[in-house]
């Protein structure tokens, strides 16, 4: 586990590299309270979970104004433990999730942010929604089928590869499907990026990052 003046250097090094208009949601799976709170303690606020079950059993530890998002693959019938705090849920790939999310969200009386994470890798990747798909729950949403959720942006996650322009290009997809849906109806999220590639999703015009290892260090699978 790394000492508390790492992560420190570890988190200001990335705050450097990320312009003022992008989101970072630092990735806090598989890591302990306490570096957590380290890291709250230097001024974040949002932070990303991959399994609801790990953040059930933070979420009452930490302070009450973290906006928590869920990044992972989430299954309908776990939604209705996070409904009440969640802040985002990234990773919608399904309209039987969307559907629960928008059912959940109404015995709460609440609006729940959503982005549709969209398919671009190509390599074979369990989830996510096909691009026609992502364009026909976005035209119900936009015809009041949902009214308990609100649809902010897409999330993406590129082939994992050492070929950049790989990268590049399925970001670039994704930011083209971002354009034309927020020909729609105005988005604000495009999240894509993660610790090894955030800066050339950046450069495709992400504004949102979701970080993890660059700032906390290999994860501790061991729990």
């Amino acid at each position: 586990m790394i000492n508390d003046l790492v992560l420190l250097d570890n988190y200001q090094e990335i705050i450097k590299q990320i312009p003022e208009n992008v989101q970072l949601v630092a990735v806090s799976k598989m890591h302990p309270v306490e570096k957590i709170q380290q890291v709250y303690d230097l001024g974040q606020r949002v932070f990303g979970e991959n399994k609801v079950q790990e953040l059930l059993e933070k979420f009452p530890l930490l302070p009450g104004d973290i906006q928590w998002h869920l990044i992972g693959h989430l299954q309908t019938n776990k939604v209705k433990y996070i409904a009440e705090f969640i802040d985002t849920i990234q990773s919608v790939d399904s309209e039987k999730l969307l559907t629960e999310i928008d059912k959940q969200a109404e015995k709460y009386k609440r609006k729940i942010k959503v982005l549709l994470q969209v398919k671009i890798a190509e390599e074979e990747t369990k989830f996510g929604l096909e691009i026609n798909e992502a364009k026909e729950l976005f035209a119900d949403y936009l015809n009041g089928r949902y009214p308990n959720i609100e649809i902010t942006g897409l999330m993406g996650m590129a082939t994992f590869t050492d070929d950049k322009n790989q990268v590049r290009k399925e970001f670039m997809y994704l930011k083209q499907i971002f354009d034309q849906l927020s020909l729609l109806k105005k988005l604000d999220t495009l999240s894509m990026g993660m610790s090894d590639d955030f800066q050339i999703a950046i450069n495709c015009g992400a504004n949102s990052v979701r970080i993890g290892s660059a700032i906390f260090g290999n994860r501790n699978y061991v729990r």
